[in-house]
C-alpha cells in the first residue's frame, strides 16, 4: 500500500555519529604535503640529520634511563630505580655535582652574557676601521679552546716556581712557597670560572655585535626627543628591545656552552675526576658513569636530568626575550 511518504534514505539510518574532526585536518595536512613536496626535498638533509643525531639519541637516552645496562650484556628494565637512586643515594651528585653546576652556571652564565654584551657594545662605539681588530682579539680565545687551556692557563697556574702566577706572587712576597693551584680544591672552581669567562666571547658575542649594527639610528634621535638623556637609558629602552632576537640567540648559546663545560676541569687537571670533586659538574658525573664505570643506564638518567634542566632554563630565556605575540 502506498502511504504517500517517501522512503527514508539509507544514509539517514545509523548511529548518528559525526565524522571525526581530525579527518579534515589530516586531509588538509596531506594536501599541504603534496603541494609543498618540492620544499621538503630541500629540507630533507637537515631533517634527516636532526632525526638521526638529535631525536634518536635523545629517545635512546630516555629509554636507557629506565634500564640497567653496561654496554655489553642484556638490557634489564628497572623502571624509575635510576632516578630514585639519583636523588636518594648518589651522595656525589647531591653534594658535589649539582651544587657545583649551579654555582658555575649562576656565575659563568649571566657573567659571560653580560660581559659579551658590554664589550660588544663598547666595540660597536669604535670607528669602523679598528672594530674588526678588536672583535678578533675578543673572539680568538673561544676559537683556541683546548689549545689555550693546555698552553696558556696550565702554564699560568703551574704548581712550581716557574708558573706565571706563582712567580709573580713569590716576587711580590705575597706567598712563601709555590701553590699547586690546579690540585687545590679551594682554588680549582675559581680558576674554572675565570677560564670560562675568558672563553665566553664566542658565537653569542658575535651575534650581539651583529645585532647592534641592525638597530635603527633614528630610534635614538626619537628617544632624545621623548626625554632619554643618557647612554644607559638608550641601552635599556632602545638597544636591548631592538635586538631581542640576537639577545635570545646569545642566551641560548650561553646556556648550552655553560652546561656542557665540564671538559674544562678535565683539561686543566688532566684527571677525569678532580681532587675531592672540587670541579665536578653534572657533565663530569655523566662521563664518570658512562666511560669509566660503564653504567650506561644510570648515565642516561643523568643525561635526561641535564636535558630537562637545560630546557627549563631555555624556556626562561624565551620568556625573557620573546615578545608577547610570539609566546
Amino acid at each position: 500500500m502506498n502511504t504517500g511518504t517517501e522512503p527514508t534514505p539509507a544514509i539517514a539510518i545509523g548511529s548518528g555519529r559525526k565524522p571525526s574532526p581530525a579527518l579534515p585536518k589530516l586531509r588538509r595536512f596531506a594536501s599541504d604535503l603534496r603541494r609543498d613536496a618540492f620544499c621538503y626535498v630541500f629540507l630533507a638533509p637537515f631533517l634527516i640529520c636532526f632525526l638521526v643525531f638529535i631525536v634518536v639519541p635523545v629517545a635512546m637516552a630516555a629509554t636507557l634511563g629506565f634500564t640497567s645496562y653496561d654496554g655489553f650484556g642484556k638490557l634489564h628494565f628497572i623502571g624509575f630505580d635510576n632516578y630514585i637512586a639519583l636523588f636518594t643515594q648518589d651522595i656525589v651528585f647531591l653534594t658535589k655535582a649539582l651544587p657545583n653546576t649551579f654555582l658555575f652556571a649562576l656565575i659563568v652564565g649571566p657573567g659571560g652574557y653580560v660581559l659579551s654584551f658590554l664589550f660588544a657594545w663598547l666595540i660597536h662605539q669604535l670607528p669602523l676601521k679598528v672594530r674588526d681588530y678588536y672583535t678578533l682579539v675578543f673572539y680568538a680565545p673561544s676559537m683556541a679552546g683546548a689549545v689555550a687551556l693546555s698552553v696558556v692557563w696550565i702554564a699560568a697556574f703551574s704548581g712550581d716556581r716557574v708558573g706565571y702566577v706563582n712567580n709573580f706572587l713569590l716576587s711580590m712576597g705575597w706567598i712563601d712557597g709555590p701553590v699547586v693551584w690546579l690540585q687545590d680544591p679551594k682554588s680549582l672552581m675559581k680558576i674554572m670560572i675565570l677560564v670560562s669567562l675568558w672563553m665566553s666571547f664566542s658565537v653569542g658575542f658575535l651575534a650581539m655585535l651583529a645585532g647592534l649594527q641592525t638597530v635603527n639610528r633614528e630610534l635614538y634621535e626619537a628617544g632624545r626627543i621623548d626625554g632619554i638623556s643618557s647612554r644607559l637609558q638608550e641601552v635599556f629602552y632602545i638597544t636591548v628591545p631592538s635586538m631581542k632576537p640576537q639577545m635570545l640567540f646569545s642566551a641560548v648559546m650561553t646556556i648550552v656552552s655553560t652546561l656542557k663545560a665540564g671538559s674544562i676541569s678535565t683539561q686543566l687537571t688532566g684527571m677525569a675526576v678532580t681532587p675531592q670533586y672540587a670541579g665536578h659538574l653534572i657533565i663530569n658525573h655523566i662521563d664518570d658513569y658512562a666511560f669509566i664505570r660503564f653504567e650506561l643506564g644510570y648515565a642516561s638518567a643523568l643525561s635526561v636530568i641535564l636535558l630537562l634542566l637545560s630546557y627549563f632554563v631555555m624556556r626562561f630565556a624565551y620568556r625573557l626575550f620573546n615578545s608577547k605575540e610570539e609566546l
